[in-house]
């Protein structure tokens, strides 16, 4: 049969598969300094017969209107997003297979057993910055074409595989620019890892700042001044017992079984003051929370800013000293994919023909670039293979995970667009 034959074709290149996904990783593409991983994904997409890549450059002024913009402070000059489209029948359905490049810092660096940068494969784990999140999915999305062509099919409509910037800090010059730039398909697939379970749904996330003024004094005189530190403390143990609050009463179902969790609100960072020797005039807290379907954005910055106003009320100098609530970074409404679409049953089926029972349907409290799907009326997915620590010290990724989802990837590739 043709996916026997398929699949001896990726065993066998199970090796190469390691290679290359090692080859990527030794090349720290943080988001910002993507562009040597690019030109290696380029050569690698050049290898594909009837496939040309594309370079596309992010022109971020053309995407600001869209409701799906995320702001960042990093300069897109010199980088691009890769498009290697195998053409297909116009006629008979495409399919876009998208994956980032980038990654975040592995800092701090002394908390990992080796060098995250030099990768290494031990007891079927695959070890290094990066080897989850995502540039094992990204490079699964090419063998899973190139497997195809191997064994001598082609697929009936039109295949992208698409490596985009971008993606950790909120995906706008990545996915979202090249979707709206028309590089679009009749589905999208992301290879985020997901441990060989389909996700169709992640929360709404929202990033904001909470900055408070004090007064500032000498430290020899510092019954003079207001402390914004101690001021902010009331807010912070405000935005506490919301988050406990919530993680009880917001529950999602396909969160719950994807992340444990269907909200939450995180205080990611605290700047406070700026010497020593004096009272802190000034503190800023940095915060991210999620939400669940039935949510909305404006109904989640309303609940944050009568907390807020709420905690002011009790304190003099604050009720005179109004809090400042700066929304920034990655806003976006929750993702939900209909998981009767045929795009979700037919990668279903494809998932049980390798794994030999139907691939588990989730969603996550985190997000990815799956979300744009929404916004371009495409049917949208994501599986990829297990992961852990992604984000974390010691990364790694799970190889007989990596296989099998470049068997699902073909065997979907080609029924989707037959």
């Amino acid at each position: 049969m043709i996916h026997e034959k398929i699949f001896q074709i990726i065993k066998n290149q199970r090796s190469q598969m390691v290679d290359t996904i090692m080859d990527l990783i030794r090349i720290p593409s943080l988001t910002g300094q993507e562009t040597p991983a690019q030109k290696y994904m380029e050569s690698l997409y050049a290898q594909l017969d009837g496939v040309k890549p594309v370079r596309v450059y992010p022109d971020i002024e053309k995407i600001k209107h869209l409701d799906a913009f995320i702001e960042t402070d990093i300069s897109y000059e010199d980088r691009y997003n890769l498009v290697a489209a195998l053409e297909g029948n116009p006629a008979k359905k495409s399919i876009i297979l998208n994956g980032h490049v980038d990654i975040v810092t592995p800092e701090p660096i002394q908390a990992w057993e080796t060098d995250p940068f030099v990768p290494f494969l031990k007891a079927n784990r695959l070890y290094g910055r990066g080897a989850g999140d995502m540039k094992s999915g990204l490079i699964a999305n090419f063998f899973a074409l190139k497997a195809i062509l191997d064994a001598g099919l082609r697929p009936g409509g039109t295949v992208q595989l698409q490596s985009v910037i971008d993606e950790e800090a909120g995906g706008a010059g990545g996915t979202l620019f090249l979707l709206n730039s028309g590089y679009r398909a009749d589905g999208f697939l992301v290879t985020e890892p997901h441990n060989l379970q389909i996700t169709i749904s992640h929360a709404g996330i929202l990033y904001f700042k909470i900055r408070v003024m004090g007064k500032t004094a000498h430290g020899g005189l510092a019954h003079q001044g207001v402390n914004a530190i101690g001021k902010m403390i009331p807010i912070y143990l405000a935005l506490e017992k919301l988050e406990q609050e919530r993680a009880v009463k917001k529950r999602f179902p396909l969160y719950q079984k994807g992340s444990g969790q269907s909200c939450h609100l995180a205080v990611s960072k605290m700047i406070a003051g700026d010497w020593l020797g004096k009272v802190a005039g000034k503190a800023e807290l940095s915060c991210r929370i999620s939400f669940i379907p039935g949510e909305t954005k404006a109904g989640i910055q309303a609940l944050i800013t009568e907390l807020v106003r709420d905690v002011a009320k009790k304190d003099s100098w604050l009720r005179e000293h109004p809090p400042e609530i700066v929304w920034c970074g990655w806003q976006n409404e929750p993702w939900l994919q209909d998981p009767e679409h045929p795009f979700i049953s037919q990668l279903k089926a494809a998932g049980q023909m390798v794994l030999k029972a139907p691939p588990e349907i989730i969603g996550r409290a985190s997000g990815n670039d799956a979300r744009f799907s929404q916004y371009f009326s495409m049917p949208g997915g994501c599986i990829g293979p297990i992961a852990h620590n992604i984000h974390g010290p010691n990364e790694w990724v799970d190889m007989d995970s990596v296989e099998k989802l470049v068997k699902i990837l073909a065997l979907f590739i080609l029924d989707w667009t037959q």
